[in-house]
C-alpha cells in the first residue's frame, strides 16, 4: 500500500491501461457477437437441388434409389427404390409415378402434390444410386452378365469389369448392340487388337444403359 500512495502517476498510468483493456475486452466480445449471429443464421433452402454429377435430362427408372427431401419435413423425406411399376409412396400423398420423369420433373409433381397439406413446399430429388442404367456383356468372357453403368464406362472399361477374355475369345470381332430411336438396333463393330495399339480408337465408345457387348 505504501508503494501505491508514493506513486500516484503509476496509478493513473494503471488505471489507463485497465481502462484501455476493459474497452478492448468489450469490443472483441461485442465482434464475436455479432459473428456468433451471423454464424447462426440459418441456410436458405435447397429449393433445386440436384448432384452436380448429374444431368438434368437423367430419365428414372425401375430400381434406382431416389433421395426425396422435403425442407424442414422429416418424416417426409425418405430414400427408397423405384418400385417395378415405375412409382415411389410416400407419406400424405401416397404413391407417385417416377419411372420415365427427371429428378426436376419428379421434384415438381411431389410439390404440387403436398400443396394439398402444407403451404409452398419445397422438395429436392437426388438420384442416389442410378441401379436402372445397365448394360449387358455376353460370350467369351470370364464373368459374362448385366452391370451397372453407375459411372462413365467404355467397352474396354467393360471387359474389365467382366474379368477379361477367355482363351478362345475372337478379339477382332468384338461388337456392341445398342438400340437406336425407331427401336431397331444398331451394330458397332470394335477390334481389341487394333485399339489398344491405338488405331480405330473412335470403336471404343461410351457406353450407354441397355448397350450389349458381345464377344464371340
Amino acid at each position: 500500500m505504501s508503494i501505491i500512495w508514493k506513486n500516484p502517476i503509476g496509478i493513473t498510468r494503471m488505471a489507463m491501461l485497465l481502462a484501455m483493456a476493459a474497452t478492448c475486452a468489450y469490443a472483441g466480445d461485442d465482434a464475436n457477437g455479432k459473428q456468433s449471429k451471423s454464424a447462426a443464421k440459418p441456410a436458405e433452402p435447397a429449393q433445386t437441388l440436384v448432384a452436380k454429377n448429374q444431368a438434368n435430362d437423367y430419365i428414372i427408372g425401375s430400381e434406382d434409389v431416389l433421395s426425396v427431401n422435403v425442407w424442414k419435413e422429416p418424416e417426409i423425406s425418405k430414400v427408397l427404390p423405384v418400385r417395378p411399376d415405375g412409382k415411389i409412396s410416400l407419406p400424405l400423398i401416397g404413391d407417385t409415378a417416377a419411372s420415365g420423369l427427371t429428378p426436376k420433373q419428379l421434384q415438381e409433381n411431389i410439390e404440387k402434390n403436398l400443396e394439398a397439406y402444407m403451404s409452398h413446399p419445397e422438395v429436392t430429388v437426388i438420384v442416389q444410386e442410378a441401379k436402372s442404367q445397365r448394360f449387358n456383356i455376353v460370350g467369351e468372357v470370364e464373368r459374362p452378365g448385366s452391370y451397372t453403368l453407375g459411372t462413365p464406362m467404355t467397352v474396354l472399361d467393360a471387359i474389365a469389369v467382366a474379368g477379361g477374355f477367355k482363351d478362345f475369345a475372337k478379339r477382332t470381332k468384338i461388337y456392341v448392340l445398342r438400340a437406336n430411336a425407331s427401336g431397331s438396333q444398331i451394330r458397332m463393330p470394335f477390334n481389341y487388337k487394333k485399339v489398344i495399339k491405338g488405331r480405330h480408337s473412335e470403336q471404343n465408345v461410351e457406353l450407354q444403359a441397355h448397350d450389349t457387348i458381345v464377344i464371340p
